[in-house]
């Protein structure tokens, strides 16, 4: 356990950044998942649709630094080329 006051404060706010960033993890993997399986199954309307909900979790973890834009440009860039195959 931290002794000093600094260290108290500090794991109080790693505790608190902790609980979001696994919050933009899991809104991240959940939201890819559901649009792989669509793309799968061939429901393009579907999948078009759900391309939004997946750039908008990505754009989300990017403005609250949980990814760096880079990463989410490229994340992007490839479930875009999985939509475009089918």
């Amino acid at each position: 356990m931290p002794i000093k006051k600094s260290a108290k404060k500090a794991l109080r706010s790693s505790k608190r950044k902790k609980v979001f960033n696994l919050r933009y993890k899991r809104n991240i993997e959940n939201s890819t998942k559901k649009f792989k399986k669509l793309v799968s199954g061939g429901n393009l309307k579907e999948a078009q649709e759900f391309f939004k909900n997946v750039q908008k979790a990505l754009d989300k973890a990017v403005k609250h630094s949980y990814i760096k834009k880079n990463t989410a440009a490229r994340k992007k860039s490839r479930l875009s080329r999985l939509l475009k195959k089918i």
